[in-house]
């Protein structure tokens, strides 16, 4: 027996962020939308009931996920059987196609999709806000990547309040070579701070434009305040940012911590033209399109 969940990637629409606090977060109002690409996670019985958690990947940058604890899937499997004084004996596959270190928080989706199997494979029934509270302890980002849809996150990005969504968005993310750290750039974010830094809210011209569907009004709402931080850290995501407007796209931005680049469109026929543009252009090394909002984790079977 297995059991297989399919879990998003993520954009931020919006990445507001506050100071550093004292336990070295910083507070954000994070406007998450998931969007249509995925990574599946199945669960199996290990052979042995002493066994530890097992991790195997397949699929593009597979060679650059780490299959230890330092996973947040492998974490997620024994956080669960903690949870319910189980052991966590169990063989995890991750299907990866959620860009490896790509700032679309596929580390974090594969924890959620983790959960969501453990769950299901050992029968412990875990209530909804418990799943959530367990995501939480795991990462800023694992919570919302079990909702999907659109959410605002506030605190370090786990406290989520579900937002309306009007329609579709059509989507290009530019895949840069490597990855960036997100402690890094939010190291980076501090560095280039000068003078007090206000409070994180989210923009009503935003939420309104999520809420109606309409993609010209989101584009004029787009920010991300990591973007600096990750431009200085990748000058090179310029050339991506710029040869993404330059074919059309509505309006571009560093997705999260980077360096993945991500440019709304106003339709699907556009957002294969952006994507041709970049992939020809040399300035990333895949163009992918997608559309959101997606739902969150799902059970496949």
């Amino acid at each position: 027996m297995s059991v297989t969940a399919r879990v998003p990637a993520k954009v931020n629409v919006q990445l507001s962020v506050g100071g550093p606090r004292p336990d070295g977060f910083h507070d954000l109002a994070n406007v998450f939308l998931a969007v249509g690409l995925y990574d599946e996670i199945t669960a199996t019985p290990a052979n042995a009931i002493t066994d530890p958690p097992r991790l195997t990947c397949s699929g593009p940058d597979a060679d650059q996920v780490p299959l230890d604890r330092t996973n947040l899937a492998v974490r997620a499997a024994e956080l669960l059987a903690a949870h319910h004084g189980i052991s966590p004996a169990v063989h995890l596959h991750i299907a990866k196609d959620i860009p490896v270190a790509g700032g679309m928080a596929g580390g974090s989706a594969d924890a959620a999709g983790a959960l969501l199997a453990c769950d299901a494979l050992w029968d412990t029934k875990t209530p909804r806000a418990e799943l959530l509270s367990l995501c939480a302890q795991l990462g800023s980002d694992v919570p919302f990547s079990l909702v999907g849809g659109a959410a605002l996150g506030r605190g370090r990005g786990e406290l989520l309040t579900e937002l309306p969504v009007g329609g579709d968005f059509h989507w290009v993310f530019a895949v840069a070579d490597g990855g960036l750290s997100t402690p890094a750039v939010y190291r980076e974010f501090d560095r280039l701070a000068t003078g007090p830094i206000p409070e994180p809210a989210p923009s009503p011209a935003l939420l309104a434009a999520l809420r109606t569907g309409d993609p010209h009004a989101l584009a004029a709402s787009l920010a991300n305040d990591l973007q600096p931080a990750a431009l200085s850290l990748r000058p090179a995501l310029a050339d991506t940012l710029d040869t993404g407007r330059a074919a059309g796209a509505l309006a571009t931005l560093v997705s999260g911590s980077g360096p993945t680049c991500a440019f709304l469109t106003e339709d699907a026929d556009s957002a294969a033209s952006v994507a041709r543009a970049l992939r020809a252009s040399g300035t990333c090394r895949t163009a992918r399109t997608a559309t959101g909002p997606a739902p969150g984790a799902a059970l496949l079977n």
